[in-house]
Order: C-alpha cells, then sequence, then structure tokens
C-alpha cells in the first residue's frame, strides 16, 4: 500500500498492510531540509520541500502545511513577531481585539488574498503536486478557542467566559466562518485532511468545553465534513477531562498530547475512534533511546487497539535524535 492507500483503509475501517505513520513535524522538518525556521514558516516552497524530505526519508504516509497558528490572525491584522529560526506568534501586548466592541469591525479575509493564508493554500497545492498522488495531503485551521486567544489574548478571553459570554459566542461564529472558508481553499488546493488545532481547549474546564467549545468545534467538525474533509483534531495539553466531548466531535482522527493516557482515551471515545499519539515528545522520543521509543509505542498500541496511526503526543523537536525517530517509524511499519 502506498502511504495515502494505507490511511484511507483506516478511515474506511479497512485492515491496512501496517499501523499508518503521522507524526507531527515543524522545526525538525526544517531543520532536515537545512532552512530556518521563519522560512518554512513564510514561504510556501521551502515549507513543501521540507515536508517531502522528512516524509520521503523517515517513510511518513502524509505530509502537512502545519507551522503556526498565527496565518489566520495575521490575515486579520493582529501585530506578528517574526523570528529568524523560530516560529512567528501573535503579540498579545496588542491584541487585535482589545474590546469586545472592536469584533463588529472585523471581516474574515480572503484566504486567496495574498496574505499568509494564501501561503498555506499554495503550499497544499505544491504538496498535492509533489506528493498526492502516495501521501495524504493535510491542511490545517485553528480551532474556536485557539484562535478566540490569538485574536482576543488568552487572558482575555478565558475571563471572558464569565464576563461576557454573549461576545464568546459571537467571536467563535466570526471563527467558525474565518475557517471553513480557509478550509475549503485548502480542499480545493488539494488537501485530503484537514487538521484543527485547539490547543487553548486544554485550559477550560469540562463544564464551561461543554457548554462552550464543543458546540463551536463541532460545527466546525460538521462543516469540514460537509465540503467532503475528513477531519484530525489536535488539542495540545492534558485534555483527560474532555475526551468524552472530543470523541463526540465526529473527527477521523483524535490526536493525544502525552499527559492524557490512551487508555482512558479509549475508554472515554469507545473502539470506533482512530486515535493518533501519543508518546512524550521530549523525555521519551528526544531524550530515550531506541529500545525506550519501541517500548513505548508499543504500549499505546496495545492500549488503543487496532484503530491506532503511530506518532509522539505534540511535534517532534527539532533535537530529537534521528535513531529515535527512525525506531517510531519502524515499529509502524513492523505493526499490523
Amino acid at each position: 500500500m502506498t502511504g495515502r492507500e494505507r490511511v484511507w483503509a483506516m478511515f474506511e475501517g479497512r485492515e491496512p498492510d501496517h499501523l499508518p505513520l503521522m507524526p507531527i513535524t515543524m522545526m525538525f522538518a526544517a531543520d532536515l531540509a537545512g532552512v530556518k525556521y521563519g522560512q518554512y514558516a513564510a514561504n510556501f516552497e521551502v515549507l513543501a520541500e521540507a515536508q517531502t524530505r522528512v516524509a520521503e526519508t523517515f517513510g511518513f504516509d502524509y505530509v502537512s502545511a502545519i507551522s503556526d497558528p498565527a496565518r489566520e490572525a495575521a490575515d486579520c491584522g493582529a501585530a506578528i513577531e517574526w523570528f529568524e529560526d523560530q516560529p512567528p506568534a501573535v503579540d498579545e501586548s496588542h491584541a487585535l481585539l482589545q474590546r469586545p466592541e472592536d469584533l463588529i469591525r472585523l471581516a474574515v479575509p480572503d484566504p486567496l488574498g495574498g496574505g499568509r493564508m494564501h501561503d498555506r493554500v499554495k503550499g497544499v497545492a505544491r504538496l498535492k503536486e509533489r506528493v498526492g498522488g502516495e501521501r495524504i495531503v493535510e491542511g490545517w485551521v485553528e480551532g474556536p478557542v485557539a484562535e478566540a486567544a490569538d485574536l482576543r489574548g488568552i487572558n482575555h478571553i478565558m475571563m471572558d467566559f464569565f464576563e461576557q459570554p454573549g461576545f464568546v459566542r459571537d467571536l467563535f461564529d466570526f471563527v467558525i466562518e474565518m475557517e471553513l472558508a480557509f478550509a475549503q481553499a485548502q480542499k480545493d488546493a488539494g488537501a485530503d485532511l484537514m487538521g484543527v488545532g485547539d490547543a487553548a481547549a486544554s485550559l477550560v474546564g469540562p463544564q464551561l468545553y461543554e457548554e462552550f467549545v464543543w458546540p463551536a468545534e463541532k460545527r466546525l467538525v460538521d462543516g469540514l465534513h460537509a465540503m467532503g474533509l475528513n477531519v484530525r483534531l489536535h488539542i495540545c495539553g492534558d485534555t483527560r477531562a474532555i475526551l468524552d466531548g472530543m470523541g463526540r466531535l465526529g473527527c477521523e482522527i483524535v490526536d493525544l498530547d502525552y499527559l492524557s493516557p490512551v487508555a482512558r482515551g479509549r475508554a472515554a471515545m469507545g473502539p470506533n475512534q482512530i486515535i493518533l499519539g501519543n508518546l512524550d515528545p521530549v523525555r521519551c522520543l528526544r531524550d530515550g533511546t531506541p529500545e525506550n521509543v519501541r517500548g513505548a509505542i508499543a504500549q499505546c498500541h496495545k492500549e488503543a487497539g487496532p484503530r491506532f496511526i503511530v506518532g509522539a503526543g505534540c511535534e517532534v523537536t527539532r533535537d530529537t535524535p534521528h535513531e529515535n525517530l527512525h525506531a517510531l517509524c519502524e515499529y509502524a511499519r513492523e505493526a499490523r
């Protein structure tokens, strides 16, 4: 099977020839390609070259246009800090939505308007051109809490849940409209799978998640499905309190960060949910040995059962020894 066929078999409930392999690599990929990360995030050609190289070197079943969470916010007009060899970041000290009423003046940016969103769309198209026949091409959008935090500031949005709940819902409406437009542009460019990164969702408790976040994430996921996209949900951090809700979203893949045990994810989400993860990317994958990596991913596989995709709990760190990542990849190729 090709990587594309392997992942598709998993989606369709068929048995692949071995476990799919889909670790997140960003800074690791840039370093492998010998480019500064500022270039990787700013230039779709550089990103596509680096993703192609890392996928071919390690035998990944996919490539991804993920790079940083500041693309949508940048096109909305947020202040972005750029660094030579680190990811760009939103300047929260000058958050775009200083006051809730500022949302009224905010317009959904055109994802094909020449900004950072357009650069990602072009990256998806280039990846499709280069490896789309052999590997899954993954686009990426921000989830409602993550993007709201980028536009409003993380501390403000957390207080808004209590002090201005109507504003939070209005902001989530704006975010969903924007992300669906962004996702459609990426699908049109060739994306097979849409990653949804909602890192800040792990910072709200289960009550706020069910009341505010889950309904918004569900609308986003349903909208992506209506486009014909498969969905990969990635929420960084400790998600143990919201695992049930994450499973009820209906995403094809749910990533589990290393703080959320695979066994708990499987118990909360049921036998049919595809789980991806979830090695500690630092203490195990970076600082361990190939033997440690093999043992840890075998335990994840045991806890997850057959509906499992091999990967780390979050991004593979840039200084991960190649032999450790090779050990992870070899396990996937040997496992049924």
